[in-house]
């Protein structure tokens, strides 16, 4: 691509309006009983709770974040036409790297993440050397997310979000670029990559690698499964804490999962009307999903707010649970596990929210794979350093997939 294609810029800028009405309603809070000894074990503390709310009623400053995001991310929206669904405007950053054979890369956040995610790994990949490849990058708010508009009829699955991601790509002058995505845009760029690869998108990465379970149509797994204490046949110290910490989730935190995806409607009156119960509702996400991350305060806000902020409200990000698992949960759940048809990158953080035996996964493309001490499940904000290590690793010489773009391969000259 030569010269890239006119965008429309756009700037984050919350009308002084919209921030009083919010510390109003934080000002009417009404905070629920606790028990004293509760802790962690019920929820999101109320000691926590109460500290955030008065933060963000009395000392927590918007437009300083506003201000940061506009100053640092390059922002833009463009419409992208969605068969069946209209027009649809999305918000999205973009940044090209000096390199101008640089490797074009899609990010795809999730939830309860948003575009914010790329934002500590920015710098990073478009970063001009000579030692490791050079990124031009993309990072969509997905629709119903920050900035860009929702659907608004049902029926927006996966095939429609990654029909709005390779569109708005194609749109920027990027014919064949790779992905990397969590969470959701495991899923989402994975069927991109069954919908559109190996035409458009060459190779994609994920730090929530999935796999399906044992099961007969694979009994050499299955037989392994049921030998686990056969210390020959064993799960390794790794794997079965791994497993661990995935039966953690199953069964003390993915609730949310169940209700956001058979009744989100129910669920959004409260994230709409509530900033405090948007706060609790996510917040517990962010400290039980990460490796001990400290998180400040004003960096929660920051998330919450955003969240708040968004252009079709909180409630519309959480629709993409009905619309996916209800209408294909094993598609949907195990497509990561699915034979690649281009070639694959795994990054295996131990506090992700589903960590599996690595003998579990099968798929003939994977091409790069790496195991990391420590990390959660929002690795782009919590361990950039390392996701973009792995990337340049990846798409790097030598990496299973350098120079999967025709005539790119990243490095400055």
């Amino acid at each position: 691509m030569t010269s890239p294609p006119p965008e429309t810029p756009f700037q984050i800028n919350i009308s002084d309006g919209r921030i009083a009405e919010l510390r109003q309603r934080l000002a009417l809070t009404k905070f629920p009983s606790s028990l004293e000894d509760a802790g962690w074990a019920y929820g999101a503390p109320l000691p926590d709770i109460q500290r955030l709310v008065n933060r963000w009623k009395d000392g927590y400053d918007w437009r300083k974040y506003e201000s940061a995001l506009n100053s640092e991310l390059p922002q833009y929206t463009k419409n992208i036409e969605v068969e069946g669904f209209g027009t649809l405007n999305i918000h999205y950053v973009h940044k090209r790297s000096e390199v101008e054979g640089a490797l074009p890369l899609l990010f795809v956040h999730g939830w309860p993440g948003s575009f914010v995610e790329v934002r500590k790994i920015l710098p990073l990949l478009v970063a001009s050397s000579t030692d490791h490849p050079s990124f031009h990058v993309v990072a969509l708010s997905l629709p119903g997310f920050g900035f860009s508009e929702a659907p608004t009829k049902k029926g927006f699955k996966l095939d429609q979000y990654s029909e709005v991601s390779n569109e708005l790509m194609l749109a920027l002058g990027y014919n064949e670029y790779v992905t990397q995505g969590g969470d959701w845009g495991a899923l989402i760029t994975h069927r991109m990559s069954q919908l559109h690869g190996p035409a458009s998108i060459k190779a994609w990465h994920t730090n929530f690698p999935l796999a399906q379970l044992p099961s007969l149509s694979r009994p050499f797994t299955l037989l392994r499964h049921f030998m686990t204490y056969v210390p020959l046949f064993g799960y390794t110290s790794t794997e079965t804490t791994g497993l661990e910490r995935t039966k953690w989730y199953s069964s003390k935190s993915s609730a949310y999962l169940l209700l956001q995806s058979t009744q989100p409607q129910t669920l959004g009156y409260s994230l709409a009307d509530s900033p405090v119960g948007l706060l609790a509702w996510i917040y517990e996400k962010l400290v039980q999903w990460t490796d001990g991350y400290k998180w400040d305060d004003d960096e929660v806000l920051d998330w919450i707010s955003l969240y708040y902020f968004s252009r079709a409200g909180p409630a519309a990000s959480v629709n993409i649970y009905y619309e996916v698992i209800q209408g294909s949960l094993g598609e949907s759940l195990l497509a990561t596990a699915m034979d690649s048809s281009i070639p694959a990158g795994y990054s295996h953080f131990p506090k992700e929210l589903v960590v599996l035996p690595r003998r579990w996964y099968t798929s003939s493309n994977i091409v790069f794979r790496r195991e990391h001490e420590s990390g959660g499940h929002f690795a782009a904000y919590e361990k950039p350093e390392a996701l973009v290590e792995d990337l340049r690793k990846m798409f790097g010489k030598g990496g299973g997939a350098f120079g999967v773009v025709k005539g790119k391969n990243g490095y400055a000259a």
